[in-house]
This record gives C-alpha cells, sequence and structure tokens, in this order.
C-alpha cells in the first residue's frame, strides 16, 4: 500500500495542498485507475474479489456465498484503511502538510479498490468506464450522494451510472471532481482531531486510524446497498 501511495502522490498531493478539487480530479482519476487494476505486487478488484470468493464454502448447488465474500472484502479494507489512517497520523506536528495528501492518497486507494471489488463480486464488469464511474461515486458516501442529488450537483445514482445506456465522459470528471473535494473535506476535518491528540504519544495515531477505518466502513455498506447484483458474470480465478 505504501509503495502504491508513493506512486501516486507525486500528482495529486500538490493538488489537494492548494485544496483545489477540480485541479486534482485527473490525478486523482490515475490514482483510481491504480486501486482497481492493480499495480506490481498490489493485487486488483477483481483479483481480491476473486480471492474471497474462493474461500467461502461451495453449497449443494456448488455455488458460493457471494454475501460472505463481499463482507469479507469490506472487513479486509476497513483494517487497511485503519493502518494506513495510523502510519500517516502518527508523525510530529510538523509533518501533517506532507502526512495529509499522502493520507488523501492511501485512503482513496483502499476504497476505490473496496468499492470495485464490490461491484465485481455483484456482476459489473471492471473494464466498463460507466462502472468505474459508478465505483467512484460511491467514495461519496450515502449521505454525500444523497445531498447532490438533492442540490442537483449530481444527476443520478451510481446504480443509474453503472447501468446507463452510454459512458458520459462530463458527468465522470464532474464525479472526479466532487470526490476530490469529498476526500480534501474528510482529511480537513480530521485534522482538526489529530492536531491535538498528536500531543499525547500514539492518539493522534489511533484517533486517524478510527476515523478512515469508520469512514471505509461506511461507504462498503452504501456500495453493498446500492450496487444491486446483475447477472451473474463469471470472476477469473
Amino acid at each position: 500500500m505504501a509503495g502504491v501511495a508513493r506512486f501516486v502522490a507525486s500528482s495529486l498531493a500538490p493538488a489537494a495542498q492548494r485544496f483545489a478539487p477540480q485541479a486534482a480530479a485527473g490525478a486523482l482519476r490515475r490514482v483510481l485507475e491504480v486501486a482497481i487494476d492493480g499495480y506490481q505486487r498490489f493485487p486488483g478488484a477483481e483479483a481480491v474479489a476473486a480471492r474471497y470468493l474462493e474461500k467461502q464454502e461451495t453449497d449443494a448447488q456448488g455455488r458460493r456465498d457471494v454475501q460472505a465474500a463481499l463482507e469479507a472484502v469490506i472487513d479486509q479494507h476497513v483494517r487497511l484503511a485503519g493502518v494506513q489512517g495510523f502510519l500517516t497520523s502518527i508523525g510530529g506536528l510538523i509533518t501533517l502538510p506532507v502526512a495529509l495528501p499522502t493520507n488523501l492518497t492511501g485512503l482513496a486507494v483502499v476504497q476505490t479498490r473496496m468499492v470495485a471489488a464490490i461491484a465485481s463480486l455483484r456482476g459489473y464488469d471492471l473494464d466498463d468506464p460507466r462502472v468505474r464511474t459508478a465505483v467512484i461515486t460511491c467514495l461519496l458516501g450515502e449521505d454525500g450522494v444523497t445531498d447532490r442529488l438533492k442540490n442537483s450537483s449530481l444527476p443520478t445514482s451510481p446504480l443509474a451510472m453503472a447501468t446507463a445506456p452510454v459512458f458520459d465522459p462530463e458527468l465522470d470528471r464532474l464525479v472526479s471532481a466532487e470526490v476530490v473535494g469529498e476526500l480534501i473535506a474528510h482529511i480537513g476535518g480530521k485534522r482538526m482531531a489529530i492536531t491535538v491528540t498528536r500531543r499525547v504519544p500514539l492518539l493522534g495515531g489511533a484517533v486517524g486510524a478510527g476515523v478512515d477505518g469508520w469512514s471505509t466502513y461506511k461507504i462498503g455498506q452504501y456500495a453493498d446497498k446500492v450496487l444491486l447484483r446483475r447477472a451473474p458474470r463469471p470472476i477469473e480465478q
């Protein structure tokens, strides 16, 4: 995870530090491609989905429990989010401006791969750009998507995006910009808490791990809810 974060942080961090979501949207999209497709020894979402499905016992018809595999994927990524949140939150106060963009990148990678693995388990084709737009949208969380639908800053839900007749590149750019803003707001909110708690040894790391783990859990639950199962599609194993 640290290697992936370093690989992509150089392009995302400067824009994130300037708190300019539009400027960072293109860089974030590249980060999320890495999260879905994998990088070197960091397995992509389909490989993760297949691994957890393979771990499930088969029933009398030879089928494996997709929901159990999905829940295991969420649990794994909640733990990963907690670990990367801890590691990027325990430095001294002087490291805060550096740690935040790295944390933003690591969190985006963890959460995107989790949602993409859920989509794969539910029968969606991760090579379809419409599905990738839907995956990114799920990073806004249920409240974030609902609020944006109400104020019309998003035109439709992740499920509708994934099943739309055609891919809409303008919608994809819009979603990327919205997600950058959401991630920056998440990191900014966490910053207020850990700036104080870092004065107590290891407490800042615990806060960082808890905040990132909880947000990842909520996004996983939302993806589970909104990405309804499609017709069965074989997952390569």
